[in-house]
């Protein structure tokens, strides 16, 4: 998708606004997003209570390869037609999976388990076989209005052919922050998905480009930039931002706002705004992107350090405004507590009737001077461009700045419990722990941090506290946040390990039958050299050469 803006948004005289809309022609086209294809044949199942289904397959069968599969105890007795050309099958527990072109529908018939493949389905069962916020293309669930069950047909007989979509959003596992040795630390995308096109998958997730439907809300909450939204990627959308926010204070433009809108609700919402005879103010430069829930902390706190007054996110089309406020309002923590004053960024609901008129009087908050840099595709990497860029020229120079919790900036503290163990080191995704190869000693590099709470669930001590903040000073400095004495062996003084570690093991162990004595938890001490020499001489067991027949 190529971002654009709409001149026809415009207050009319706008000469500034005009130069922003006039330089996006200029812009040579981002790199094609890869795709993925499904192909509908005709293959329709219709799941319900025996009579409706039985009507709409009598109406659909000389269209379309009709399968019935008919609900409820009374099923098996209904009278079907003589010539009926639909296939007609009883079910229980019915389970539907998959997408366009390939949905799977299991169920019982008869005891027996059946499953079988569809292209579209049509659900008129009572409770919907899928319970999802956003639907996959090729299901309905009109529920039991006769109107609203023509209007889902209409909708699925369009559905044939080959179909291609983007894949809206790019999956980097290795920088996925998921999981680590069977502990769960962030799982923001998963709760967030729509479509539950995001699952699960052991150390990683998984996301089936099938099912998504590019809200990007995925992408916006990652906080490592392992979910990257590509339609358009962000390094495009920031390239036509820079160009247009030059374009505008070179033809006499200040104080610039940015309106993102979804290309569909977003597009119909401005649209109807013309035709209401309004138009934007004159100092808002409306900017297309595929689905407005995509513009995350990147996007906004990038669009400000490029040159923007103030950034708007037009909230039509959204399934869920609350994860767009939350970044909003991260993106607001950070400015405020470097001392920029001012509301810089406001998500707008499109359902307030006030917005337009809000929008005219929003007051300018502090500027910024304009920076230099692109925006990336790597989402760390942008937000360490324009965090530099911020604590450069801030007004105020705080050690740190306090976050609302569920940043993705933060600081840990490490309680007397910590056994130096180094499992939380082995855990980080993001190498913001490291454990020293020369001693046991623990360094943490804060600006790496991601918040994402694996540490805390590895620690087998809970030792691990985490804090939601901004480091300002000392931003790329590693400090050590536990060291701890090296245990040497009792017999031979060759270091061990980490004296806590041993400690903890020697005391869990006491107890444990197999060191009740003295001597045996004694050799616990032990170098395993040491420990095999203290068993050949003072073991008081039979030994192998001591036996006789």
């Amino acid at each position: 998708m190529n971002p654009t803006a709409s001149s026809s948004f415009f207050a009319s005289g706008s000469a500034p606004l005009a130069a922003a809309q006039e330089v996006l022609k200029t812009l040579v086209a981002p790199d094609p997003v890869p795709a993925v294809s499904m192909l509908a044949e005709g293959r329709l199942v219709i799941v319900g209570e025996a009579a409706v289904a039985i009507g709409w397959a009598e109406r659909l069968a000389a269209q379309r390869e009709v399968t019935v599969l008919a609900l409820g105890e009374m099923s098996a007795a209904v009278d079907l037609p003589e010539e009926a050309d639909f296939v007609f099958a009883t079910a229980e527990s019915v389970h539907l999976s998959g997408h366009l072109g390939a949905f799977v529908l299991s169920w019982q018939s008869a005891g027996q388990a059946r499953q079988a493949e569809f292209d579209v389905v049509l659900d008129l069962s009572p409770t919907p076989l899928l319970k999802r916020v956003e639907l996959p293309d090729g299901y309905a669930a009109p529920g039991r209005d006769p109107l609203e069950q023509a209007l889902a047909v209409i909708d699925l007989l369009g559905f044939e052919g080959e179909f291609e979509k983007p894949r809206y959003v790019s999956v980097n596992e290795r920088q996925c922050a998921h999981s680590r040795s069977q502990k769960t630390g962030c799982r923001n995308c998963i709760d967030v998905c729509a479509t539950e096109a995001i699952v699960s998958a052991g150390q990683v997730i998984k996301l089936d480009p099938y099912l998504c439907q590019g809200c990007g809300t995925c992408a916006t909450v990652c906080p490592s930039g392992a979910l990257a939204y590509q339609y358009p990627r962000v390094a495009d959308l920031g390239h036509a931002l820079k160009v247009q926010l030059a374009a505008y204070r070179q033809a006499g433009g200040t104080h610039p706002t940015l309106l993102f809108y979804s290309a569909a609700a977003g597009r119909k919402a401005l649209a109807a705004l013309k035709r209401a005879g309004q138009s934007l103010p004159a100092h808002v430069i409306p900017l297309e992107t595929w689905s407005a829930d995509a513009v995350g902390l990147d996007l906004l706190l990038g669009a400000v350090a490029i040159g923007a007054a103030r950034v708007a996110v037009l909230g039509a089309g959204s399934h869920d405004l609350a994860p767009s406020r939350k970044q909003a309002a991260l993106a607001q923590s950070v400015l405020n507590g470097l001392g920029y004053s001012g509301e810089f960024l406001r998500i707008v609901d499109s359902e307030h009737g006030g917005w337009l008129a809000e929008l005219a009087a929003w007051v300018a908050p502090d500027s910024i001077p304009v920076a230099e840099f692109h925006l990336l595709a790597d989402k760390r990497t942008t937000l360490e461009f324009v965090i530099d860029h911020l604590i450069k020229h801030a007004p105020a120079a705080p050690d740190a700045v306090d976050l609302p919790a569920g940043a993705p900036f933060g600081t840990l503290s490490i309680s007397e419990a910590c056994t130096a163990c180094m499992a939380c080191a082995g855990a980080c995704p993001a190498s913001a722990l490291k454990a020293a190869v020369d001693a046991p000693r623990l360094s943490f590099l804060e600006r790496n941090c991601l918040q994402c709470g694996l540490c805390v669930n590895t620690c087998p001590e809970n030792a691990i506290t985490l804090t939601p903040r901004l480091l300002v000073k000392e931003r790329r400095a590693e400090r050590i946040v536990k060291e701890a004495e090296v245990f040497c062996c009792t017999a031979c003084g060759k270091p061990m390990g980490a004296a806590p570690t041993i400690q903890n093991m020697l005391s869990k162990l006491s107890g444990h039958s197999m060191f009740a004595s003295p001597e045996a938890l004694a050799r616990l001490s032990m170098c395993g050299d040491c420990r095999v020499l203290d068993l050949i001489h003072n073991e008081k067991s039979l030994k192998a050469w001591e036996m006789t027949e």
